[in-house]
């Protein structure tokens, strides 16, 4: 299936919020595939730790496709890569819903976070082409950062309700459903190739662009902020739980960061002129780890909701800069290789954090991971500083 001559820039830009919505229904269904698998999990008695492993599946799937997705994206644009994300999310959810036995939710968790790899990296590269100037790009990527953040509001928030009201079944079948959606979306997106290359063309290796030191700070603070996101994502539902919150109250703790974020990035989209790339980097740092230090004292429904929150505005307001940033010090012909070495360092921590936090919370305290990303976040300073 050809990808079809380019299209004008001024064509993309009007089909931006078909690429928003797009984005929205892939991250939903690994959103809504994720929360429901975690409380599957503490329901059928497994632990903190299992909890753990099962989000770590998220991660690992991205560290084996991230490479390939830039590499797919840079040479055949957006409509492929996202059609394997489809493919991918599709069959998990499908898979989680026909067999809910903890091997089939772990494969279905495998592709779900595959299919974000894969359709994320397109997406953020199409993205990127819809900026006539480097002043755009924040914008651009702060409409695109709130696609994942809505999803992540509603996302916990229906599955919960589902699973309180209807049962586990009902939500596994919602993730199922939003991978056709968002086909359905994306067709509606002007399909355009990248320039062709020669076939004496080499494409140098991704890993050259760690030679860049901005590009090894930025890589470096960006892992660390993930970090943190996937921290409060074990947290919630691990402390919802202990504390005996219901499946509706730890999904609206969970909405409630998801809903700062996005109120925070529609702040960048109006005041993106005015801000300092850097400073407002750093100062989201110290709120975050100032906020880690505090969570685990906070009472009940109303005070978890308050400090996810927080973190909300302090995280949500990191991945608009960083995309931003990445793309002004990356050349335009090896911006889906950018990508998806940050997509490969991400979810290489997600897949590593989740499991070390389940062992962590089970051997000391159920807020000792929040804790030692507030550490990780101090320690960061010092590359956020030379950026």
């Amino acid at each position: 299936m050809s990808d079809g001559p380019p299209a004008p820039k001024q064509n993309l830009r009007h089909a931006f919020v078909w690429l928003i919505a797009t984005l929205i229904c892939v991250h939903a269904c690994m959103a809504v595939t994720r929360v429901t698998a975690s409380l599957w999990v503490l329901n059928r008695g497994y632990g903190e730790a299992s909890v753990g492993l099962l989000l770590s599946l998220f991660a690992v799937a991205p560290i084996v496709l991230s490479l390939w997705a830039g590499r797919l994206a840079d040479r055949h644009g957006f409509h492929r890569p996202v059609g394997v994300g489809v493919l991918l999310a599709g069959a998990g959810a499908l898979l989680a819903l026909a067999v809910q036995q903890l091997w089939a939710i772990a494969i279905g968790c495998l592709l779900c976070g595959g299919a974000i790899a894969v359709a994320a990296v397109a997406m953020q590269r199409e993205a990127g082409l819809m900026a006539e100037e480097p002043g755009q790009l924040k914008r651009v990527f702060s409409w695109m950062a709130l696609g994942p953040a809505l999803s992540n509001a509603l996302a916990p928030v229906i599955a919960g309700l589902l699973i309180d009201h209807v049962g586990m079944s009902a939500a596994f079948g919602f993730a199922t459903a939003l991978p056709l959606l968002a086909w359905a979306l994306a067709l509606k997106v002007p399909r355009h190739r990248p320039e062709p290359v020669t076939r004496s063309f080499r494409e140098p290796a991704a890993w050259q662009l760690f030679r860049m030191p901005a590009f090894r700070r930025l890589m470096l603070v960006n892992l660390v902020m993930s970090a943190c996101w996937d921290a409060h994502s074990f947290v919630v539902p691990v402390v919802g739980h202990a504390r005996g919150l219901s499946a509706s109250s730890i999904g609206i703790v969970l909405g409630s960061f998801a809903v700062a974020a996005t109120c925070v990035r529609l702040a960048i989209v109006r005041f993106a002129d005015d801000l300092h790339e850097v400073k407002a980097l750093r100062s989201a740092m110290v709120v975050a780890m100032l906020t880690f230090l505090a969570y685990a004292w906070l009472p009940g429904t109303a005070g978890l909701m308050a400090g996810s929150a927080v973190l909300g505005v302090a995280l949500g307001s990191v991945q608009p800069m960083v995309l931003a940033m990445l793309h002004r010090v990356t050349p335009p012909e090896r911006h889906g290789q950018a990508l998806g070495l940050r997509m490969l360092f991400v979810n290489g921590a997600t897949m590593a954090m989740p499991a070390g936090f389940g062992l962590l919370a089970a051997a000391t305290a159920l807020a000792a991971p929040m804790w030692l990303m507030a550490s990780l976040l101090l320690v960061a300073q010092a590359p956020a500083r030379k950026l």
